[in-house]
């Protein structure tokens, strides 16, 4: 499977000196999403991901005995480094699904 690219929205948010983007991202290998937003921040307050369209399930194994357990609701993880945000599969190992995000920073 091919990298995780991402599209940001051509219409950024303004109020005061601070800035709301937003985009999607395509889905893509195991690896990490890395979206640099430093043309637009200096810095970055806050980052969420979401995923889009209909999760299949995922079966968890339970070690301790309790058995499987499918799993639908699994979140995307998102963090700031700098002025990139990075997201990447709730799970590891699983690839990452097609998604949105949001950021929102100090304009540069």
């Amino acid at each position: 499977m091919a990298a995780s690219t991402a599209t940001i929205d051509p219409r950024p948010s303004v109020f005061g000196d601070r800035m709301i983007i937003t985009g999607s991202f395509t889905a893509g290998d195991t690896g990490v999403l890395a979206i640099d937003l430093s043309s637009f921040f200096s810095s970055i307050d806050m980052a969420h991901a979401n995923f889009a369209g209909d999760i299949a399930p995922i079966t968890i194994t339970d070690t301790g005995g309790a058995g499987d357990q499918q799993d639908v609701f699994i979140n995307p993880l998102c963090n700031i480094d700098g002025t990139n945000v990075r997201i990447a599969s709730g799970l590891v190992g699983h690839p990452l699904i097609a998604g949105t995000f949001l950021a929102i920073g100090r304009r540069s």
